[in-house]
């Protein structure tokens, strides 16, 4: 018989009495792993009415005792750290190493929460005015929801209720249907390291469910990860509801490479950054400008990515893992089709086959160049192993193709140059800045952010006015600064 996967409700793991349950299905053999409920309206309404009734002492709980519940809650992730990969792995398709990773940048968001107190305080000011005192004070909203996506099933939830709760919210969860173990599982550890009851709720289901939240008055704030349209609709509708929202959206992510950049080193870090993951992360590289004769590189790039081999989770061998479903396969793969058309497709994964996984949702490293930016592979978010090739003779060339781009999400440059890598950080209008890095997530101690098209919410700009990250390795700091060549940690600097 298959598991029903419950509900957390009011402290409490139930079992749904909803008759509309769906299939949580292995990627690699379309394995039936468990059944998940799509939580009916009642069960929805009983989950914010508890949420709601415990923030009312939960918000009264000093800050120094919420961030103990996150430093034993953290000690619990890491005890449970590869059993949580396990879940993921088999639900998700990512690598055993990738999930692993997926979990650990989680924890470093829960470790910052546990050191919740300096940021929540406020700021006083003495004789603003002639014998009068002004103070501002941090206080928390209230019940918050939380709408996550398949891709990250631990990062991307423990992105968003443990910070909350630390806050003195409490917090509604719903996570993807397509891997929801894995959350589950993170409820259970929460429960465990002594949530008091209420504080974090589950509930499961699709557009349904999450309208209900969209529109239930006693939710006061709502964060979402997800593509596009989604994102703008849960925009919308959380605002027309008075709501304060974030969407993350999609991403068209650019790397430009520069004809000085270490040859062998940015073409490994451009091949693990466009198919690892099975190029199912927001912040993948899916577009490669080559500046100048740095173009010659391409061959060298296809010749890199045939090695990459997915496979399965447990196996040391892959590269990456499956798409999350046969749907998102066929996808990719009618983009994929469609691309041959409009492009050069150097590489093609379509026919990818996995011995011993015959029913694995397979695409292989694929690689088009001569690529147009009016092509439908260049204006649709892929979201498979898929990498385009755009061949300029300038940066500046570079910077303006990238500038057009509706999405700015994350963005990289690969040079040794210290002026290149500064003017590309200071013209371009992406919100997170690669240099010689290709994956420029910030640590949790900064805000993950997004400019234009890839961001819905409070701070939503299509402008200058967001938040930047500027990630660089001490590689190019030192031969700007000082001439030197030596390798070292990395450097964020936090830009406004």
């Amino acid at each position: 018989m298959v598991n029903k996967l419950p509900l957390l409700i009011d402290g409490e793991f139930i079992e749904s009495n909803s008759k509309d349950y769906l299939e949580v299905t292995n990627p690699l053999s379309q394995e039936v792993l468990c059944e998940v409920p799509c939580a009916s309206r009642d069960e929805v309404d009983k989950a914010v009415s508890s949420a709601a009734k415990a923030f009312v002492s939960w918000k009264e709980t000093p800050p120094p005792e919420r961030a103990r519940l996150m430093m034993e809650y953290q000690f619990l992730l890491k005890r449970n750290q590869e059993e949580l990969a396990e879940i993921l792995s088999k639900e998700n398709g990512k690598t055993f190493e990738d999930a692993k990773g997926d979990v650990w940048r989680g924890i470093e968001v829960v470790e910052q929460a546990a050191n919740i107190s300096p940021m929540l305080m406020g700021e006083t000011l003495e004789n603003v005015a002639k014998e009068i005192d002004s103070y501002s004070y941090t206080q928390p909203l209230g019940v918050c929801a939380g709408i996550t996506p398949f891709n990250f099933p631990a990062m991307i939830p423990l992105w968003m209720f443990p910070m909350a709760i630390a806050c003195g919210n409490t917090f509604v969860l719903k996570p993807s249907e397509q891997d929801p173990m894995t959350p589950n599982r993170l409820a259970e550890l929460f429960i465990e390291a002594g949530a008091p009851k209420g504080l974090l709720q589950v509930i499961h289901g699709t557009k349904e469910q999450v309208d209900q939240v969209l529109t239930h008055k006693d939710i006061k704030a709502i964060s979402f990860v997800g593509s596009v349209p989604v994102g703008q609709y849960i925009y919308k509708t959380g605002t027309d509801n008075l709501k304060r929202v974030q969407a993350f959206a999609g991403a068209k992510n650019h790397m430009v490479v520069m004809p000085d950049a270490d040859k062998q080193r940015t073409i490994d870090n451009l091949v693990g950054a466009s198919v690892g993951a099975a190029g199912q992360r927001c912040m993948a590289i899916s577009v490669a400008i080559f500046v100048g004769e740095s173009k010659n590189w391409i061959e060298d790039v296809k010749t890199e990515m045939q090695k990459v081999s997915p496979g399965s989770w447990d196996s040391p061998e892959s590269g990456y893992g499956p798409l999350i479903s046969k749907a998102a396969k066929d996808r990719v793969l009618s983009l994929i089709e469609k691309g041959k058309s409009e492009a050069k497709c150097l590489l093609d994964g379509s026919e990818c086959k996995v011995n011993d996984y015959p029913e694995g949702n397979w695409v292989g490293p694929t690689l088009f160049s001569e690529v147009k930016t009016d092509s439908e592979i260049y204006k649709t978010e892929i979201f498979g192993p898929v990498l385009l090739a755009i061949n300029v003779e300038t940066l500046e060339e570079a910077i303006d193709l990238v500038n057009a781009n509706p999405y700015g999400n994350g963005t990289s440059i690969f040079t040794s140059s210290g002026r290149s890598a500064r003017k590309y950080r200071h013209e371009i209008e992406v919100g997170q800045v690669g240099i010689n890095i290709p994956i420029p997530v910030p640590l949790p101690f900064f805000s993950f952010t997004g400019w234009k098209g890839s961001f819905y919410g409070d701070l939503h700009a299509y402008g200058k006015q967001a938040v930047r990250f500027y990630t660089e390795t001490k590689t190019v700091t030192e031969r700007w600064f000082q001439g030197g060549d030596s390798e070292g940690a990395n450097l964020t600097i936090k830009l406004k």
